[in-house]
């Protein structure tokens, strides 16, 4: 890559630890649940305000990008996160807090459906999919540390929301960069294509097949994380502060998958390594269902956490390759995608309430992992 592309690079990726800022609402929401004394179904209500908005803005998004341009797009979800961030800084309640959720979770669409295919105007061809897997790297730090920077600021200083600040510190940093960056992308178009249009496109089976293993990713998951704690908890006996580790366990090897993905991924075969990733999920989903030792099921959820660390960044390159005319309605279509991460853990929850048992996770879960089986099987082998 030529050192104009790495210069252009270089705020996209800042844009990318952003959209990492997301996922600090798990941490959020504990924090406030205590502050305000709120029950579960209150502060459960703070998150769902997030993810609430990749269903009904993704594809509107697509559409604004044919607009104005996806570096634009870009920009205004990075503003969008700003406004979010600062918020909570100068009034902290509940209403407060619930807008500013609901401005993440706004933002956060924008830029997961903008940010995205922005890349694939400095990063060409086979190339993609490494640069997408290390985005999800940089996405990756944010996560792991925003609970590190709260608890460090409650300790310190008494304040956890000194997390907003520094945030919005980088946020500021990463609108003015990414600004200022010219960034060479097709011209937008002023015949866009129209909602009914865009959803039309899942009538192709090849973005249908897509479409539902962006959703089979994001299932598995926030399926694993909601599950793994509870497996620990019910074949062990553990108390919930020590099983939570499982979660920790995950991420970890979520972001190592990350990191190393983006290497191998530009390197090997993007075929090769889409099916190393789905046995590694199968292997997990063995471990998961027979293991009644902790060890045992902490390396089956690294399983999973590795294996399905890449498959979002090798389908999303797959799915912009396939209708590079389409690209800002194919990145809100894969984007929509995202639904997943609510649709899993419902049918998890009925079906673990019916067995009375995590096996009704697991059976769910595993679903999941056989439909990305069918697409390493019969499809990847297929579509170049």
């Amino acid at each position: 890559m030529s050192n104009k592309n790495i210069s252009k690079l270089i705020p996209v990726m800042l844009a990318f630890f952003a959209m990492g800022f997301v996922d600090m609402v798990g941490t959020a929401t504990n924090y406030v649940k205590a502050d305000f004394g709120l029950s579960d179904t209150m502060a459960n209500f703070l998150p769902s305000m997030v993810f609430l908005w990749f269903f009904f803005l993704s594809v509107p998004t697509s559409l604004l990008m044919n607009r104005i341009g996806k570096r634009n797009t870009v920009v205004i979800s990075l503003l969008v996160t700003v406004l979010a961030l600062v918020l909570p800084l100068f009034g902290y309640n509940y209403p407060v807090m619930l807008l500013s959720f609901c401005l993440l979770g706004i933002g956060n669409t924008l830029m997961q459906v903008s940010l995205n295919p922005l890349i694939s105007c400095v990063v060409k061809g086979d190339k993609l999919a490494s640069s997408l897997t290390f985005g999800q790297f940089v996405k990756a730090i944010a996560s792991f540390i925003a609970p590190l920077i709260a608890s460090w600021g409650a300790v310190k200083t008494g304040n956890w929301r000194i997390l907003y600040m520094i945030f919005l510190v980088i946020g500021i940093i990463a609108t003015v960069y990414l600004r200022m960056t010219p960034i060479e992308e097709d011209e937008p178009s002023d015949k866009s294509s129209g909602f009914t249009d865009v959803i039309k496109l899942l009538g192709t089976p090849t973005v249908l097949l897509f479409f539902l293993g962006i959703v089979s990713h994001v299932g598995i998951d926030v399926g694993v994380n909601t599950a793994a704690p509870k497996i620990l908890m019910e074949r062990l006996g553990m108390p919930l502060t020590e099983a939570a580790i499982a979660t920790s366990i995950y991420f970890l090897f979520r972001t190592i998958g990350c990191f190393t993905g983006s290497f191998i991924l530009s390197k090997w075969d993007q075929k090769k390594f889409f099916t190393l990733s789905v046995v590694m999920m199968i292997l997990s989903m063995v471990g998961l269902f027979v293991c009644n030792t902790k060890i045992g099921i902490w390396i089956a959820i690294a399983l999973v956490g590795y294996g399905n660390s890449n498959i979002f960044s090798m389908i999303f390159s797959k799915a912009l390759l396939f209708m590079p005319e389409k690209k800002n309605e194919m990145s809100g279509l894969m984007i929509m995608g995202l639904i997943g991460g609510t649709v899993f853990p419902l049918l998890m929850g009925i079906l673990s309430d019916a067995m009375g048992s995590q096996a009704g996770s697991l059976i769910v879960i595993s679903l999941g992992v056989a439909y990305l089986t069918f697409l390493a099987g019969r499809f990847l082998r297929k579509a170049e």
